[in-house]
């Protein structure tokens, strides 16, 4: 009977979380994490070939679903504006390429959207939900400095004007115009 209640402890504790490793916990003047993704204009992106200019790194949990449309036409509509500064900038989900492809391609996305079925960049950037077996990532959005450090984090996009707020972050940031 012991041997039972130990194993069915250990198993509650394991489903629980207990001896996980911890979420990260990124901050202002943090360095980035790398990352080297895939993107929907069929190019691989990594984060050090954008040394000296601002990086926006917008994490979505899934594509084809209401907020993240909704990101994806704000980010759309206010892409002269967001391409006026030097800055490279995405959107990034954990959804194979071929999805992030395909949602694209259908809301017309004119920017990169990249790729991380891993889940080892977004859990890099602690962004991945921690509901065990799904593994979505959360909408925030990162700002990087030319430098590599985290300049603003956002944990509370508003999808409707995400564009937009976008282009303004960049202003408050000092992100040079082109």
């Amino acid at each position: 009977m012991k041997k039972v209640a130990l194993v069915m402890a250990f198993g509650l504790a394991l489903a629980a979380g207990v001896g996980a490793q911890a979420p990260v916990d990124l901050k202002v003047g943090d360095t980035a994490p790398a990352f080297s993704l895939p993107g929907t204009d069929g190019k691989t992106h990594t984060l050090a070939d954008y040394k000296g200019r601002f990086v926006v790194l917008a994490w979505y949990p899934k594509a084809f679903t209401g907020g993240c449309t909704a990101e994806c036409k704000a980010f759309t509509s206010s892409g002269e504006t967001i391409k006026s500064f030097n800055v490279a900038y995405f959107m990034a989900s954990v959804d194979d390429a071929d999805t992030n492809k395909k949602f694209a391609e259908q809301e017309q996305a004119n920017f990169p959207m990249l790729s991380d079925p891993s889940k080892k960049v977004a859990d890099a950037y602690g962004v991945l939900t921690p509901t065990p077996g799904v593994g979505f990532a959360k909408r925030w959005t990162f700002y990087i400095g030319p430098d590599g450090k985290i300049l603003y984090i956002d944990k509370a996009v508003n999808t409707a004007t995400a564009g937009a707020d976008l282009a303004a972050r960049l202003e408050s940031l000092g992100a040079r115009k082109k």
